[in-house]
């Protein structure tokens, strides 16, 4: 009978523990829990989007969303107990970022994606973490202010962006007539009109910024447009339904904001020397952004930031 009472004994607790571990997991989500079976959490950068995401000197991914994911990747070591978690760091273009988050590759896109209400259809996205606008580049002379001034020219953009998708969508419904030339990257975007293929570049403001502070004396052969011509809110790219996971990212994001170690992270990305190169974009933070900060939103409503 004490043989069976141990026995009994012993069932019932592999039965709590089992109900212990599933409740657990139940908390933690699909994310959480895989990566706490894991012991890895794997996060997507872009090697070439200075100051969001880039490689610095000794080939490492840095950058203003690098930071941002890294303390999140604390948390997530917090939560889970896992002091020996495994970051793994998984390349990726504007073309490859968002199948990777959705086919469950990816936990985190730590680079530069704007959260859009047909992206949302796919996967889900982090409170906004900063606000661009579109803008048109070309070189000084041309004084090109909107896409009406480049009707029947050949005008660049980069592949899989919300910039290359406004492009098409406004040369249609306007008639313009623009050969819409497509570089698979930023910097191969610019190169279009530097070489002279494409008379304008159209891309985010803070990125044309970024790739003008490179050039150095050679910036001046260009100009931006007065005139900006959609609003994108960047975030964090996650996996659709997993709202545990989404509310510890945006835990961890709401704290920097009501902390305002925000203006510190912001001031070390886009107002201060930046390593290897030493180059400063001189970019002071936004107003949209500032009201991000006072009042947390994910909205991928461009009129919510206006």
């Amino acid at each position: 009978m004490r043989r069976l009472a141990r026995a009994s004994a012993a069932l019932a607790a592999l039965l709590l523990l089992g109900l212990g571990l599933g409740a657990a997991r139940a908390a933690d989500g699909p994310t959480l829990t895989r990566v706490r079976e894991t012991g890895v959490i794997v996060i997507g950068y872009r090697p070439a989007s200075l100051p969001f995401s880039y490689l610095d000197a000794q080939l490492r991914p840095t950058g203003y969303t690098v930071e941002l994911c890294d303390r999140i990747v604390a948390a997530v070591r917090e939560r889970l107990q896992l002091p020996d978690l495994e970051v793994r760091r998984v390349e990726v273009a504007s073309a490859t970022r968002m199948p990777l988050v959705i086919n469950g590759t990816l936990d985190l896109e730590c680079g530069i994606t704007t959260h859009t209400a047909e992206r949302a259809r796919h996967q889900a996205f982090s409170l906004t973490v900063f606000v661009a606008e579109t803008r048109l580049m070309a070189r000084a002379g041309e004084r090109v202010q909107s896409l009406a001034d480049l009707r029947g020219l050949p005008v660049a953009s980069t592949i899989g962006t919300t910039s290359i998708q406004h492009l098409a969508k406004a040369n249609e419904q306007q008639g313009l007539g623009m050969r819409i030339l497509g570089g698979l990257d930023d910097p191969e975007g610019f190169q279009l009109v530097r070489s002279g293929r494409a008379r304008a570049f159209l891309m985010d403001d803070v990125i044309l910024r970024s790739i003008l502070a490179q050039q150095g004396p050679a910036a001046d052969d260009y100009r931006l447009s007065d005139q900006s011509l959609t609003v994108e809110p960047y975030a964090i790219g996650l996996r659709k339904g997993d709202p545990q996971f989404k509310a510890l990212v945006d835990g961890v994001l709401a704290g920097l904001y009501r902390s305002g170690e925000i203006h510190a992270i912001y001031r070390r990305w886009f107002e201060s020397p930046l390593p290897p190169q030493g180059l400063n974009l001189k970019l002071p933070m936004s107003a949209a952004f500032r009201r991000v900060i006072a009042n947390p939103t994910d909205s991928p409503d461009p009129e919510r930031y206006r």
